[in-house]
């Protein structure tokens, strides 16, 4: 689940003024689900751009629609009629899905309607827990299945650090202390041996998702040649 949070509507506004057409365009996605950019609060921004508009005596025509994927082009083809025209969309996907619309549509300025905030499991409706920070590096196999990049406050690869007690976080004594629940895991699975191997620092600048895209096309061709 990627986790979202609506923009300020000042910031909005100041992206919007001075166009003459203004789509408000959605996401079925995970903004719909959290819930901060399916159609309701398409809906909902496209009004209050109206009234705000006819307030200060803007001439705005607001279009509005929501996609089942922001992040897919087949779908976005699909609002054509409703981007033809506009000087600005507005996305209301996460940086993903806006980024996908920008590029679909060059010629037309895309501002965030909302800022991704991380990748979450559902604690309970509406409360999430980042698990995931897309390292692209998935190291959960040798740490009992629980993320420390994102569940611990220091993003330790070997711990715990020595400030943690009675299984809390020294940084916040309300957190688990991921590194204690990895060992207590541990015990329930006997997964121990993965804690006599170091485990070293992460190269955070390499990116491969262009690469394994790349490396996934390749495969798919020689699957395709093979037939």
């Amino acid at each position: 689940m990627i986790v979202a949070k609506p923009k300020s509507l000042d910031y909005i506004k100041g992206r919007v003024r001075g166009s003459k057409k203004v789509a408000v365009v959605g996401c079925g996605g995970c903004v719909t689900v959290r819930p901060v950019g399916g159609e309701k609060q398409v809906a909902e921004l496209a009004s209050v751009l109206r009234i705000w508009a006819k307030k200060e005596g803007l001439s705005l025509e607001v279009e509005e629609d929501t996609t089942l994927r922001q992040c897919e082009p087949e779908f976005l083809d699909e609002i054509s009629d409703k981007i033809k025209g506009c000087d600005t969309a507005g996305s209301l996907a996460c940086g993903v899905g806006a980024q996908c619309l920008a590029e679909r549509y060059p010629e037309t300025k895309v501002t965030p309607g909302v800022d991704a905030v991380f990748m979450g499991a559902t604690l309970e409706p509406g409360l999430y827990w980042e698990r995931c920070v897309g390292c692209g590096d998935c190291i959960i196999g040798e740490t009992g299945g629980y993320c420390p990049v994102s569940r611990c406050a220091k993003n330790l690869l070997n711990g715990p650090c020595g400030g943690s007690h009675d299984g809390r976080c020294e940084v916040d004594a309300e957190t688990p202390c991921v590194w204690d629940q990895i060992y207590e895991r541990s015990e329930k699975t006997g997964d121990k041996e993965m804690f006599d191997a170091f485990v070293p620092p992460k190269e955070w600048p390499v990116r491969p998702s262009m690469m394994i895209l790349e490396h996934a096309r390749v495969n798919v061709n020689k699957e395709q040649q093979g037939s």
